[in-house]
């Protein structure tokens, strides 16, 4: 069918209409971009309305088309589905699926305590998305728990693409809140421009970080700031552990103390070996020393998820696989765990 034919049928079914989509609450706002909660008429599912106004003179600012343009293409189980696109003169509407919350609010929901075994489980979903992403020479770039949503089953995916792709790491988003520093890596903070896929692979090693602990690694509120904090965990970094960084201009403008090495496991306590191993493989100074995303995948920390997790389709979601649940989380009211023992026909309360 040509495109144009495909465009034209697809409309008369109500996509790329403003009217398919019914407006609930309003979930986020920003200077170019308002979120909204909204329900599709044509299937009566909950999606996410992404506004983006075109009054500025520069139209739809380029954060958004690349959102669009790169998301149209990708279709994973742990990445968000762009459902629809709607252009009008004024606005610029992405129609998402919609998932309950991000990683930011799971986390205050567990009172910063989650269970073990439901680190694993979003670790490795996290990794599944990236893996998809850096396969097709895609970067996220703009990694942090509230660019991670999960769903009532506990399906994490990725979102927010914004950013991905860009040449340059900017301070500000298009919704002109500032960027958070605490999950870049340091080669980017000391102003690196060689952007590859370990820049997201540090930025996963925080998140696993903060997962285990309920607590951000490296809080930093500069740039400045976010470095001492780096190297006082990881020491300063020398010639063996980092090559080349006693001759960065850069790194030698801030003139660091020497602070040693103190092990991760200190400030992680309840991670175990594996999970130290594979901590330490994502906070590498040297960005090609960092474990990829598809290694990662493989590393032994995820053993006890068993073989099928391996072979998993891109659209398959890990809890396609028997006996792949979450647990109730220590801290959590109320949660997503299995039906009891009783068989109730629902899960309990799964609006979280």
């Amino acid at each position: 069918m040509s495109r144009r034919l495909r465009r034209a049928s697809l409309s008369e079914i109500g996509f790329g209409k403003l009217e398919t989509y019914i407006k609930l609450d309003k979930l986020g706002e920003g200077t170019y971009a308002t979120v909204y909660k909204g329900r599709s008429k044509l299937t009566d599912n909950l999606v996410a309305l992404k506004e983006i106004r075109l009054e500025h003179e520069e139209g739809a600012p380029c954060t958004a088309i690349r959102e669009v343009s790169l998301l149209k293409d990708l279709k994973h189980a742990n990445i968000v589905t762009l459902h629809d696109i709607i252009h009008t003169d004024k606005c610029l509407t992405l129609v998402f699926e919609y998932l309950e919350k991000d990683l930011k609010q799971y986390m205050d929901d567990c009172g910063s305590i989650m269970s073990i075994h439901n680190v694993k489980i979003f670790l490795f979903q996290l990794l599944r998305g990236l893996a998809y992403c850096h396969k097709r020479k895609v970067l996220h770039r703009d990694l942090k728990p509230q660019n991670l949503l999960i769903n009532e089953k506990g399906e994490l995916k990725l979102a927010d693409f914004g950013l991905a792709r860009a040449k340059s790491v900017p301070t500000k988003t298009y919704s002109n809140e500032v960027v958070t520093l605490w999950y870049r890596p340091p080669d980017v903070l000391l102003g690196s421009t060689e952007y590859s896929t370990p820049i997201d692979m540090w930025g996963v090693g925080c998140i696993f970080y903060e997962m285990i602990t309920g607590r951000p690694l490296f809080p930093g509120s500069t740039v400045e700031d976010e470095l001492h904090l780096i190297f006082r965990i990881l020491g300063t970094p020398t010639e063996v552990t980092w090559p080349g960084i006693t001759t960065s201009e850069e790194f030698k403008t801030y003139n660091f103390p020497q602070y040693q090495v103190e092990p991760l496991v200190n400030h992680a306590p309840r991670i175990d070996t594996d999970g130290h191993d594979l901590l330490s493989l994502l906070l590498k100074f040297e960005a090609k020393k960092r474990i990829s995303a598809e290694e990662g995948l493989k590393h032994p920390y995820f053993k006890s998820l068993g073989e099928q997790v391996q072979t998993l389709a891109d659209t398959a979601s890990i809890f396609s696989v028997k006996d792949i649940a979450l647990q109730r989380d220590p801290g959590k009211r109320s949660s997503i765990y299995p039906e009891s023992s009783q068989g109730k026909s629902r899960r309990q309360s799964v609006l979280f």
